[in-house]
């Protein structure tokens, strides 16, 4: 409820100003007048705080799964830049990918007895055999409990690069910049289009953050454990092939994103895919999961840059380029939900054919308007009302005689 309200407000804001050209220009000549007493900003200000924003929200707060030990230096960075790169295109696939190893680690210390943080170790292959092959699958468990237990939560968190601390004050950065917005719409003084899109990060971090509060931060190196003695590793009797670089196309790594690893199999691999997560139980779970994760947050993200429906733009096509993108990224969430739900409903196959549909149709649209957005955000500083460079007055929130 606070979120939406908080989007009324800005659009509201932007509406105003819009709509009302004298009440700009008196606005502006005002602000220009006000910057004579109060402090101003730059534009190279407000472009070093949103890309800085941005990057805590991408880089710094990508938890990333354990990855291959024989991996160099640089491709250990190819491989969170690509992570990153997702993250700025797609955000919500990787809150959605947090949630489900959020849900997927709450299952495990619950059904076996461990910690939260052991649960995250698990998911993100930080357990491994003697024999070098990760430990994330159910079935192992039973073969490898009894060796997680003796592991101390203690230890796994000294693999962390980032202690509860460290992640506290990156949230508080996120949540700054939220305050700096609701304050900027509090003295009715503008956003900027990149201001914007760099609050719809800022929201979706923290919430990212929050999920991964007990995951180990770029852990490098797994912890070996034994099985028990009287068990063996029961995938061991299973008929594996061995993973081959054919398999590890473009395809498997996007549906490794929706949580589909086919090819992935821990006997066969060294270390687990980047968007790895255990799967639990429940279905029922995991699709709520999902749902919630993905596409929900999803609609959030677009809502939020729907947030700049009215403000002031360089051009009309300008404009009607950032609404269409906007109403797209946010509507497409609610309505791919409402397929897959009434699917359960309705005809099977007419929902499978509009389920289809809409994967073509996002799969060419959604990156489309991501771009479309990410551009925008930087083209439109061309052009910006003298008020746009006015700082906020905290002393209006600061109790003073």
């Amino acid at each position: 409820m606070l979120f939406w309200i908080f989007v009324f407000l800005l659009t509201r804001q932007s509406s105003l100003t819009q709509g009302h050209p004298d009440l700009l220009s008196r606005a502006a000549t005002e602000a220009s007048c006000d910057c004579t007493v109060n402090s101003c900003r730059t534009l190279f200000d407000i472009v070093w705080g949103c890309l800085a924003t941005i990057f805590a929200c991408t880089w710094v707060a990508l938890h990333q799964n354990v990855p291959d030990p024989d991996l160099g230096h640089f491709a250990l960075l190819m491989r969170k830049l690509r992570m990153m790169l997702v993250m700025i295109i797609a955000p919500e696939f990787v809150v959605g990918f947090a949630a489900r190893q959020f849900a997927s680690a709450r299952w495990i210390s619950k059904e076996f007895d461990v910690s939260k943080s052991h649960g995250f170790f698990c998911n993100m292959g930080g357990f491994v055999s003697e024999e070098g092959h990760p430990v994330s699958s159910i079935k192992q468990f039973p073969a490898y409990i009894s060796a997680i237990r003796k592991i101390k939560k203690a230890d796994i968190e000294d693999k962390s690069k980032g202690d509860t601390l460290s992640k506290g004050i990156a949230i508080a950065q996120g949540l700054w910049f939220v305050t700096q917005c609701l304050a900027r719409v509090s003295q009715h003084l503008p956003l900027t289009e990149l201001e914007v899109a760099t609050l719809a990060f800022a929201v979706l971090s923290v919430a990212i953050r929050l999920l991964w509060l007990h995951k180990p931060l770029d852990v490098q190196q797994p912890i070996v454990v034994a099985r028990s003695e009287v068990d063996i590793d029961p995938l061991e009797e299973e008929d594996i092939t061995p993973m081959n670089n054919d398999s590890n196309d473009f395809s498997d790594k996007i549906g490794g994103i929706f949580g589909n690893h086919a090819h992935y199999h821990p006997i066969s691999s060294t270390s687990v895919p980047s968007f790895y997560y255990i799967e639990m139980n429940s279905n029922s779970t995991n699709l709520f999961i999902i749902l919630a994760g993905i596409f929900g947050v999803g609609s959030i993200f677009g809502s939020i840059h729907c947030a700049a429906w009215n403000a002031l733009f360089p051009s009309i096509a300008e404009m009607w380029i950032w609404r269409i993108s906007s109403v797209f990224i946010a509507a497409y969430p609610v309505l791919t939900t409402l397929i897959i739900t009434l699917g359960a409903w309705v005809n099977v196959n007419i929902a499978k054919h509009v389920f289809t549909i809409l994967m073509v149709l996002g799969a060419v649209g959604y990156p489309l308007c991501r771009l479309f957005l990410i551009i925008l955000s930087f083209t439109t500083l061309r052009s910006l009302p003298p008020s746009t460079f006015v700082d906020v007055n905290w002393s209006n929130y600061i109790p003073h005689l």
